[in-house]
């Protein structure tokens, strides 16, 4: 998992050869205006999913991982709590090939918990369970897939 400010973002592009393109579109596209739902970037390698979480406290939000994509998650309207938990301290959960996800149990907390504010950005890899929109207030946000 990474977490950081916004404006640093740049600096990540190494770490995935389509980090760039995906950086490129988060950096020169005006996110608050973009519609709800699958938003195209490079076809299945790279899309923009926008959408609206309403308010769940962390019993309420299940801890998530994927295989197939490197999720880069942006709060746009309001600050979200994120869920942590290393793939590796979570037990075997039945995987969705078709949605690239295995849900765990709602009512299992993460690990850990962040403070993501509208000026940062996570990056979640396959290794890293996660539970995000964790919020007291209606959030509109956006999610970077990235295919690995």
């Amino acid at each position: 998992m990474i977490l950081d400010s916004l404006k640093n973002l740049k600096q990540y592009a190494a770490l995935h050869p389509r980090f760039e393109k995906a950086i490129d579109f988060i950096m020169n596209t005006d996110l608050q205006n973009l519609p709800l739902g699958r938003n195209e970037i490079c076809g299945d390698e790279i899309f923009a999913n926008v959408m609206e979480a309403q308010p769940r406290t962390k019993e309420e939000v299940p801890v998530e991982v994927h295989r197939k994509y490197i999720d880069i998650q942006i709060p746009l309207t309001a600050d979200e709590v994120m869920g942590y938990t290393p793939l590796q301290d979570l037990p075997n959960g039945d995987y969705s090939d078709e949605n690239d996800v295995t849900l765990y149990p709602v009512g299992m907390l993460a690990t850990d918990y962040v403070n993501v504010k509208r000026s940062m950005f996570t990056i979640f890899f396959p290794q890293d369970g996660h539970a995000p929109a964790v919020t007291p207030v209606k959030l509109k946000k956006i999610i970077i897939k990235v295919a690995i």
